[in-house]
């Protein structure tokens, strides 16, 4: 299944590794992985960087959303309750 990610941003569920709130980029060892991402292209932005609310780590790119992680967790959610009817 896919998970609207912002935007017109979709990526498949099996895909996503992670879901980081953006708040967590003050840890110096988040701040040092997504400047590497960055400087090697993997950073894919979905808005502006003021309504960056997460990091959706997946297995080709990294998302900067402007949806909360709770928001997307709330996602992933209903679509495997979907799933199971």
């Amino acid at each position: 299944m896919f998970l609207h990610l912002g935007g017109d941003v979709v990526v498949l569920k099996k895909d996503i590794i992670a879901i980081l709130d953006s708040r967590t980029k003050n840890s110096a060892t988040t701040k040092e992985f997504i400047e590497i991402a960055k400087d090697e292209g993997f950073i894919k932005p979905i808005s502006n960087q003021e309504k960056e609310k997460s990091f959706i780590i997946t297995t080709k790119e990294i998302f900067v959303s402007p949806i909360s992680c709770t928001t997307l967790k709330k996602r992933a959610d209903n679509i495997l309750e979907n799933q199971e009817d």
